[in-house]
C-alpha cells in the first residue's frame, strides 16, 4: 500500500487525504489538522432537547402529568434525536478537510465512555462530545478534569446516587481504571476514598456541581496523601503516579496503528508523553512522524468507521441521509453514543467476527452496484436483490494505463500486500489486452474493485 494512502486511512477515514499528505509532507500535514478551529454552534437538531437541569425537571413533569402516551412521545423524541445527532458526526467526519480531529473525537469518546441509553439527554451527551472535541489536542490531565464534572459522565457512572453516608464507588473506579491509570496500579482503599472525595458530585444547569449537604469533607488518604481531595486536586495526585502515562498511550496506538502494540513502544512513547506533561498534540506528532517512515501496513484490522466511509469515498457517491450508515455500525457493534458497556469498543479481532465479515461484504455489494441503502435493507438480507431497491450513481476514480498499471493504482491505495498468486487473479479480471478507452472500461475497472474490497487484505490498515 502506498504510504500517503495508508496515513490517510489512519490519520483519517478515506483516501482523501493522500495527495496533501505526499504534497506537504507528514509533519506539516499534522499542524495543518492540529489547527482546526474548534466549532462551538449547537446544531438545530438539538432545539427541542432540554439543554440544563431546569429544563429536564420540567420534561419529567411533562411527561408525569402526561401519562403513558405523553412519555412514549418524548422518549421516542429523544431516540430519533440521538439517530440524528450519529448521523451529524459521521457527516463531520466525512466532510471535515483534515478529519484527523473526528477521529481524535472518537477515541476520547470510546475512552471517556458515557451513553445515551443511560444519560437520556441528548444535549448532555452532545456537551460531553463538544468538551472532547475542544480539547482532543489539549492536555489529558485536564480534559480528565472537565470530562469527569460533565452532567454526562456524573449520570452514567452514578454518581447521582454517591452521597455520604451511602456511598457509589463507580465513578471513582472507572475514573482509574479506564480513564486514566488502568487495573493493578491502584488500590481499593484508593476506590474507596475516592468516592468519599466525589461525593456530593452531581448534575448542574450546565455542568456537574458539588452539591454542600451531600458532600463529604472528611479527610482521606489518596494514593499515600492525606487531605481533603476534591475531584481537580484526586486528579492532580492520580496524574503524579509512576504507571500514568502509559494505559492511554497503549490505547492511542491500538486505535491508529497497532492492534497488539510491543510493550518497548508504549513504554518509549509513554515516557514521552510525561515528559511533555501529558500533552496530547506533542505525543501524537512524535507518534506519527516516527511511525510514518516504519513498513506498519496491515498491523490493524479496520474498525466500521474506516471501513464504510473508504468504500463511499472510492465509489464518489453522495450520500443525503447517513441514517443507514448509524444503523450499519450498530450492526458492526461500533453504536456511536452507545457503546455495549463501560469499557467502550473492544476493537481488534472483535471488528471481524464471521456475522460482521458478512454484513461488511452485504454493505460492500450493494454499494458498488449503486443500491440506495435505509436500514430496512441492511437489516433483511433477502432484500439484497429486489428490483424495488434505488439506484444511485457510483464513480470509481482511476487513471488510464494498461492492465498492470491500473491493478498497481487501485492496489496501492486498497490493499496492505499483495500475494502473487492474488496479482494472477486480478490480471485474470483485468486482462492483458484491457482497452481502457472501451465502452465498458468503467465497469471492467469496478469489478476488480470489487474483487479487492472483498479479500481480507482489505479488511487491514
Amino acid at each position: 500500500m502506498n504510504r500517503n494512502s495508508l496515513w490517510s486511512l489512519r490519520l483519517g477515514f478515506s483516501n482523501k487525504q493522500a495527495l496533501a499528505i505526499e504534497k506537504s509532507g507528514i509533519k506539516q500535514f499534522l499542524e495543518q489538522s492540529f489547527q482546526v478551529p474548534f466549532d462551538k454552534s449547537i446544531p438545530s437538531l438539538l432545539d427541542s432537547s432540554p439543554k440544563s437541569y431546569t429544563d429536564l425537571r420540567e420534561l419529567r413533569k411533562k411527561a408525569k402529568d402526561g401519562g403513558p402516551e405523553v412519555l412514549r412521545e418524548i422518549q421516542k423524541e429523544g431516540i430519533d434525536t440521538n439517530t440524528a445527532m450519529k448521523s451529524w458526526w459521521i457527516n463531520k467526519m466525512m466532510t471535515d478537510e483534515f478529519p484527523l480531529k473526528e477521529k481524535m473525537v472518537c477515541f476520547w469518546q470510546n475512552h471517556y465512555v458515557a451513553t445515551y441509553q443511560k444519560v437520556k439527554v441528548n444535549y448532555w451527551v452532545f456537551q460531553h462530545n463538544q468538551i472532547i472535541r475542544e480539547n482532543a489536542f489539549g492536555n489529558f490531565r485536564e480534559l480528565t478534569k472537565q470530562i469527569v464534572q460533565s452532567n454526562a459522565v456524573v449520570r452514567y457512572l452514578d454518581n447521582t446516587d454517591n452521597k455520604k453516608g451511602k456511598i457509589n464507588e463507580n465513578l471513582s473506579r472507572e475514573l482509574l481504571e479506564l480513564f486514566t491509570i488502568g487495573i493493578g496500579n491502584y488500590t481499593e482503599e484508593d476506590v474507596q476514598n475516592g468516592a468519599k472525595g466525589l461525593a456530593g458530585l452531581n448534575v448542574g444547569e450546565q455542568k456537574a456541581v458539588y452539591r454542600k449537604p451531600e458532600m463529604d469533607n472528611d479527610p482521606i488518604t489518596y494514593f499515600g496523601q492525606k487531605g481533603v481531595f476534591k475531584i481537580d486536586e484526586m486528579v492532580d495526585i492520580i496524574f503524579k503516579q509512576k504507571s500514568m502515562p502509559y494505559f492511554a498511550t497503549r490505547k492511542i496506538l491500538k486505535w491508529f496503528i497497532y492492534d497488539e502494540p510491543s510493550e518497548k513502544l508504549v513504554t518509549y512513547y509513554g515516557d514521552y508523553f510525561r515528559s511533555v506533561d501529558f500533552e496530547i498534540k506533542p505525543l501524537l506528532m512524535k507518534i506519527f512522524t516516527e511511525e510514518f517512515d516504519k513498513n506498519t501496513a496491515g498491523s490493524k484490522i479496520k474498525n466500521p468507521l474506516e471501513y464504510s466511509l473508504q468504500l463511499i469515498s472510492e465509489l464518489n457517491i453522495e450520500i443525503k441521509n447517513n441514517n443507514f450508515l448509524a444503523f450499519f455500525l450498530r450492526q458492526q457493534n461500533m453504536d456511536l453514543f452507545n457503546q455495549p458497556n463501560v469499557k467502550g469498543w473492544d476493537g481488534g479481532r472483535s471488528w471481524l467476527t464471521s456475522q460482521v465479515y458478512l454484513q461488511r461484504n452485504n454493505l460492500s455489494y450493494m454499494l458498488t452496484n449503486g443500491k440506495v441503502l435505509n436500514q430496512k435493507i441492511l437489516k433483511d438480507n433477502s432484500k439484497m436483490d429486489s428490483s424495488k431497491t434505488k439506484e444511485q450513481q457510483v464513480r470509481l476514480d482511476w487513471n488510464k494505463g494498461n492492465n498492470k498499471q491500473i491493478i498497481s493504482q487501485l492496489s496501492d491505495r486498497l490493499l496492505f500486500q499483495v500475494e502473487e498468486n492474488t496479482q494472477k487473479d486480478f490480471e485474470s479480471i483485468l486482462k492483458y489486452d484491457f482497452d481502457e478507452n472501451a465502452k465498458n472500461a468503467d465497469q471492467a475497472v469496478l469489478r476488480l474493485f470489487n474483487t479487492m474490497i472483498k479479500l481480507p487484505e482489505f479488511q487491514l490498515i
